[in-house]
């Protein structure tokens, strides 16, 4: 039972740590009472599936706490995802406890950080992709602390998190063995410094950053349309007369960019006809008013053909010899006439894609539709496309998803965006906490890859945030408006713009050593 409440705690811990309510601080101590719990199990007969079931209960806590609000979208959806990621997170503390009883309280630990931040990395490569409770996530709204990220990603906040835990854990086994209050002294010295030298670092950073660049004016459209009861009953004529009037109300002479939100229009555009669509006609029709700005919105495409040779991977077979590609889409239109089209590719899991559809479509069938989810799959691109205007300044089109992956994002850059676009409908959660900390992540993606950011919700957040990650302005969830401002571009490449997810790579070699080393050597006794 005392073991049940730790992993209770550990979980409880977690949640109020979270965005956009909870207080990052205590992520540092978050594990501990877990950890304890499984030192004080290591060694029972059935010590496997006792490590395995308070594991669970800490990750459920801590996942149904944080990411219930999927229940607004898709019942079954949050359940799967919660269940599930809560499964994977206990496996990998269960593969801990394993090394844990062959390997020194050093070597083990090391392997839990490593293996952990695998673990991380895996979530943001595979076709289940959820890294929505990945560590480094959990200071968001706290950026002060985390200026730092532009050298090493959210897996700096994750190797942070994990060497601060396992520190105080060692403390609590010294002292519990010995009983001497100076270890106590030692231990709030020492990780009083592990905690406060990282955000005084930052501060620096903070202090001593300036934004370089050009400044630009944005006008940013939030239509707020219902998507469970306006968005696809809507024709795109009626949304483009909407956008046009938000957008006259305030766009100039000096706008130099329009932006409005993910998938606004939503007719099932045909790819081959989008030069003449109303989506197109509206961007044009507006900017013969304003001859200086240039727009960009979400659309929906698809591309229907014959052609056998044309099928991909995610292309899908609506009958005999007919194929389709399906597109969730941002377009851009310049003064001068010309166009360009990005194609997501960070893709929600069973809303937009199938996952490993070749091998689960013949068990689930059409089980998926039942779920709340699809059996069709969006078509991606594979590479990171930049929009420019004609005065060569690189925009940035990333799709709701897409600012979760830090790492993605970087491609962006590298292809010289100069400053961050998200375009996104935040309105299937309804008012809780996943728009709230959909908000929040982007501004990692600032911090990272030191780019202000644009921000067009249809239902949610609008915003304007700076290159060091602070919501400049924004617009109220569930109001329709328009949010006018400037920001900085920047042409600037940070360290981990160039490195990527280095840290993780890092782990994971060391991981799969120290996992064979411990399998393969006896076990002390």
């Amino acid at each position: 039972m005392k073991n049940i409440l730790l992993a209770i705690l550990s979980g409880l811990i977690l949640a109020i740590s979270w965005p956009t309510y909870g207080f990052p601080l205590f992520l540092f101590f978050a594990f501990v009472p877990l950890l304890v719990a499984e030192y004080t199990t290591r060694y029972h007969k059935y010590s496997k599936s006792q490590i395995f079931g308070l594991a669970y209960i800490t990750f459920f806590i801590w996942n149904i706490i944080t990411t219930w609000w999927i229940y607004n979208s898709t019942p079954i959806g949050m359940w799967i995802a919660v269940l599930v990621n809560s499964l994977l997170m206990a496996i990998v503390f269960l593969i801990y406890h394993i090394v844990a009883k062959r390997t020194s309280f050093t070597i083990s630990s090391l392997f839990l950080i490593c293996f952990w931040m695998g673990f991380e990395y895996f979530h943001l490569q595979w076709q289940v992709s959820w890294p929505w409770l990945n560590l480094g996530n959990g200071f968001a709204d706290f950026t002060s602390w985390i200026q730092w990220y532009e050298y090493t990603g959210t897996f700096g906040g994750t190797l942070w998190v994990w060497i601060v835990n396992i520190s105080v854990f060692k403390s609590i086994l010294l002292f519990i063995q010995h009983k001497d209050k100076t270890i106590l002294y030692r231990s709030l010295l020492r990780n009083g410094l592990f905690i406060s030298i990282p955000i005084i670092l930052s501060f620096i950073l903070l202090k001593t950053y300036e934004e370089k660049g050009k400044s630009i004016e944005v006008v940013i459209l939030q239509p707020n349309i219902n998507p469970y009861t306006e968005k696809y009953n809507t024709s795109d004529n009626r949304v483009g007369k909407l956008l046009d009037s938000l957008s006259r109300t305030v766009t100039s002479s000096s706008t130099d960019f329009i932006i409005a939100p993910e998938t606004v229009f939503a007719d099932n555009n045909k790819l081959s006809n989008f030069s003449n669509s109303i989506a197109k006609r509206t961007a044009q029709n507006l900017l013969i008013s304003y001859p200086n700005a240039n727009f960009l919105s979400g659309i929906s495409l698809i591309d229907v053909f014959n052609d056998p040779k044309r099928i991909r991977k995610q292309t899908n077979i609506h009958k005999e010899n007919v194929f389709y590609d399906d597109y969730n889409s941002a377009f851009f239109v310049s003064p001068d006439g010309l166009t360009g089209l990005y194609h997501k590719s960070k893709l929600v899991v069973g809303v937009e894609n199938f996952p490993y559809q070749s091998v689960l479509k013949p068990i689930l069938g059409d089980a998926m539709i039942d779920l709340g989810g699809t059996v069709a799959k969006k078509t991606t691109q594979e590479n990171r496309e930049v929009f420019f205007s004609k005065d060569s300044i690189g925009i940035a089109p990333l799709i709701c998803y897409e600012s979760i992956y830090g790492e993605f994002v970087t491609g962006y850059i590298r292809n010289k965006a100069d400053f961050l676009a998200i375009i996104t409908n935040d309105a299937w959660w309804g008012n809780t906490q996943g728009h709230k900390q959909h908000l929040s992540f982007a501004k990692l993606r600032a911090i990272e890859t030191r780019r202000s950011i644009a921000r067009s919700a249809n239902t949610g957040i609008s915003a304007i945030i700076d290159q060091t990650g602070k919501i400049v302005s924004s617009l109220k969830y569930e109001e329709q408006g328009v949010l006018k401002g400037t920001l900085m571009t920047n042409d600037k490449i940070t360290f981990y713009v160039k490195a990527g997810n280095y840290l993780a790579r890092i782990a994971i070699f060391l991981s799969i050593t120290i996992f064979l080393f411990s399998v393969t050597r006896r076990r002390n006794s």
